[in-house]
């Protein structure tokens, strides 16, 4: 039995994928930032650990366990947890962007350092991170989300090259919209770390709050984390997988627009998207 590793799933795309990664067979490690999600995850049938990305004593603890329970292999890595801090760049405080690069960056990163040496001596492995399309496309108020996704697909590109011929696959997955409570947690983020009164931004601010409160069923394009759990199951699967895996017709369309159209025009398809 295959074994892997997939962090973020108190709920949304890790949740999905753990549960569907488990009927599929797999030996399913999942872990939580919250310890009190462990029950929700077991009563499921569902290995579950404790791994919060911005505490490395949590990511070393969690794979040293993997670990001891798989006799020291480990198949697969699905780095998938993560939150978005909204809020303009000249909003941003350093404290509130570094908090941001702990959990969707540097995180990531310590544990898969942790993992490659693993994955070297049993002679190959699959390392897939749940990016983003804005990883390669900006939009507004989304700057420390951005950024952080802009550091991760240098940083997993890089090392896709830099394991070439190893047998230690590396691979991006960019959904798009997809239906979890991602956007519901980033509102919390906006109110809790963003001086919304005295921004020069507050209109915006308080109307993308009130647009977030009434928002009602799916938006458009949105899929839900079945289609986010077909691109990682091809990851994880393929003979030759691939580097990137787009999702969403937005994150295809965006790609097109990027690498073809003038940059004043994607700017102005991305601002008139928001």
């Amino acid at each position: 039995m295959q074994s892997i590793l997939v962090t973020g799933c108190s709920s949304g795309i890790g949740a999905h994928c753990a549960r569907r990664l488990k009927e599929d067979g797999w030996q399913v490690f999942a872990t939580v930032r919250n310890p009190e999600d462990i029950s929700t995850l077991e009563m499921q049938k569902i290995r579950t650990l404790h791994l919060d990305y911005t505490d490395g004593a949590s990511i070393h603890s969690a794979v040293v366990q993997v670990l001891k329970e798989t006799g020291g292999t480990l198949d697969a890595l699905f780095n998938n947890g993560a939150y978005g801090q909204p809020g303009a760049v000249e909003d941003l405080t350093t404290d509130v962007l570094r908090q941001q690069f702990e959990a969707n960056f540097f995180g990531w990163h310590e544990l898969t350092n942790l993992v490659v040496p693993v994955m070297r001596r049993q002679g190959g492995g699959r390392i897939i991170h749940c990016s983003s399309v804005l990883g390669w496309i900006p939009m507004r108020w989304r700057g420390a989300y951005n950024a952080s996704k802009y550091a991760l697909e240098g940083l997993a590109s890089t090392m896709r090259l830099e394991l070439k011929g190893e047998g230690i696959h590396v691979c991006l997955i960019e959904p798009g919209p997809i239906r979890t409570r991602f956007s519901e947690n980033a509102l919390a983020k906006l109110e809790e770390n963003i001086d919304l009164e005295n921004s020069v931004h507050a209109v915006a601010y308080k109307a993308r709050i009130e647009s977030g409160k009434n928002k009602s069923g799916a938006g458009r394009f949105e899929l839900g984390p079945e289609a986010v759990y077909a691109k990682l199951r091809h990851a994880l699967t393929a003979k030759n997988p691939k580097a990137h895996y787009g999702v969403t017709i937005p994150t295809h369309v965006m790609n097109f627009a990027r690498r073809f159209l003038p940059q004043r025009l994607v700017d102005r398809i991305i601002v008139s998207g928001e």
